[in-house]
């Protein structure tokens, strides 16, 4: 079986490296050899083994009948989109990491894959190596997923962990990250919650069936969370974590991407650094939970080659993946009920109780501050009464 692989960069040549290191392995559980007859890319790579199935005009690949697979490791929306929709018209498989691509056209690329008998496959889009994809298309297919909470992105948990563990302030732990290569040079879509809501998207799509697009995702990144408010999460002995948050409800969907407050009795309260964790709860399996690296050359590039053998092994048979191109019933974001940490200028606690009642008594202080958690509301409830007060701060909390 021969493959493509678009695109070089860290998950492509992660990709390349993978196939080569464990080819008679990937022989055995593929049922014939994949042998890597192209890759794609802009640049040349002097000296690189990679030079002799290097070419810079995807057509090459396009128009060879003996290319079957392609795996598209580029990123973004351009070309990515173009050519994945050209490979699978042309009966090519494709396997993808590529979350932007397949949050806004999943269901589209995966009904001309069923048309044109061959397969779109996504497993490295969300999670990195956690194989919570084809969990949910196989393993839970008998449950009616009602929740899926967890944090999808590294990059947060990993800049969270070392603010709650050992205090270091929100740029140097994102410097760190940087340093270390868990973060991009321009950070934005990691700490602003865009990835995250990405694959929030994904999730949702699949759970429910019907298309969750990221525009009807609320989302809240890391930016505003302060050493002030680690330090009164812990105070309340929990941690705070960045979320996606999905729950179905009447045939609605709601779903939003924000900091949560986190308690120890939690699964998620251990996962800590560059780890994911993903709690799903079905109505005949339960919760349960998928955890590992969520991304990284190696960990993306292997959920990658998984798909390429999957996509080998049933070459001809299109998956049955339920992705609905018709828009999901999404729940009204004002009727969405939790808890709420809020932290308020000292000069508002008279007042906050009246609004808020009792809770406030259990406050925890902090220099001129204080902070409380509130009993379960209705989000509109909740903004209508935070209205008069001086609030410096304000983080759900997880139930």
């Amino acid at each position: 079986m021969k493959i493509a692989i678009f695109g070089f960069g860290t998950v492509g040549s992660g990709v390349y490296d993978v196939i080569n290191m464990n080819s008679a392995l990937i022989e055995k559980r593929a049922g014939k050899p994949i042998e890597i007859k192209y890759v794609l890319d802009l640049r040349d790579f002097p000296g690189n083994p990679v030079e002799k199935v290097l070419v810079h005009d995807v057509d090459i690949i396009l128009n060879d009948p003996e290319v079957k697979i392609i795996a598209e490791v580029m990123g973004g929306m351009k070309p990515a989109y173009e050519y994945t929709k050209r490979a699978l018209l042309a009966g090519k498989s494709v396997c993808t990491s590529n979350k932007e691509l397949v949050a806004a056209h999943g269901a589209e690329l995966i009904e001309i894959a069923k048309q044109n008998k061959c397969d779109y496959y996504f497993e490295a889009s969300v999670g990195g190596g956690i194989p919570i994809i084809r969990s949910l298309c196989d393993a839970l297919v008998g449950d009616d997923i009602v929740e899926i909470k967890g944090i999808v992105n590294g990059t947060t948990n990993y800049i969270l962990s070392r603010m709650g563990e050992d205090g270091l302030a929100f740029d140097t732990a994102l410097k760190e990250a940087q340093d270390n290569g868990f973060a991009e040079r321009n950070p934005a879509a990691d700490i602003e919650g865009i990835d995250a809501q990405r694959k929030t998207a994904i999730l949702a799509s699949l759970a429910a069936g019907y298309q969750v697009d990221c525009d009807d995702i609320p989302t809240e990144g890391i930016c505003a969370v302060t050493a002030a408010d680690i330090a009164c999460a812990k105070e309340f002995g929990a941690k705070i974590k960045l979320l996606a948050s999905i729950r179905r409800e009447d045939e609605k969907v709601s779903a939003m991407v924000a900091p949560f407050l986190v308690f120890e009795s939690c699964q998620l309260y251990h996962v800590n650094g560059v780890f994911n964790g993903i709690l799903v709860t079905g109505n005949a399996t339960g919760e349960v939970m998928f955890y590992g690296k969520g991304a990284g050359k190696l960990p993306t590039a292997g959920a990658v080659v998984g798909d390429i053998i999957e996509a080998a092994k049933y070459y001809g048979l299109p998956s049955d993946i339920i992705w609905s191109p018709e828009k999901a019933k999404m729940a009204d974001k004002g009727s969405m009920t939790g808890r709420y940490y809020v932290r308020i200028n000292g000069g508002s606690a008279v007042k906050a109780k009246e609004v808020f009642g009792a809770c406030v008594e259990n406050a925890v202080k902090y220099e001129e501050n204080i902070a409380f958690i509130t009993e379960k509301i209705s989000e509109a409830d909740f903004e209508a009464k935070i209205k008069d007060l001086d609030v410096l701060s304000r983080i759900r909390v997880y139930d």
